[in-house]
């Protein structure tokens, strides 16, 4: 299984905002910026995820963007179901399967899914920007201090 790249982006403006020590608000264009993205597609994650309040947003000069809670309580099976909107891995009504009801692929499937995210639903935010990711991500926040002086 491989997430979206809507996923992926989402993820990354989570961990990025997990970073604690900051003065200044974050914004969509730093992000960006920091990760070599489109801004335009992080506006459409950003306002994805600000609409599911998982973040605080403000908009003017000074204003920017930050988690709504602590890490601690975005769990990543929560997180990474809501952006991928997953259903079912495999329709078999659509198109019609001459073998639903008759075949146990689909049971398999569900199964693996729900243990996929049984393991993503163990950890939050928190636990993926313990050190030494949280290191990592304290870097790309000081590379910007860096590049204003």
């Amino acid at each position: 299984m491989q997430l979206t790249h809507f996923t992926d982006l989402g993820l990354r403006v989570l961990m990025y905002l997990s970073y604690p020590q900051r003065a200044t608000p974050v914004t969509i264009s730093e992000i960006a910026e920091r990760f070599g993205v489109s801004r335009n597609h992080l506006v459409k994650v950003v306002h994805f995820m600000a609409q599911h309040d998982w973040l605080a947003t403000s908009r003017g000069k000074g204003g920017g963007l930050a988690l709504s809670r602590p890490a601690a309580h975005y769990r990543l099976g929560e997180v990474i179901r809501s952006l991928e909107d997953i259903g079912d891995l495999i329709d078999c009504a659509e198109p019609p399967c001459f073998l639903r009801g008759r075949c146990q692929l689909k049971g398999v499937l569900d199964e693996a899914l729900s243990a996929f995210f049984a393991v993503l639903d163990r950890y939050t935010l928190a636990d993926v920007v313990a050190t030494p990711t949280g290191e990592a991500i304290a870097v790309l926040h000081m590379m910007g201090v860096h590049n204003r002086s």
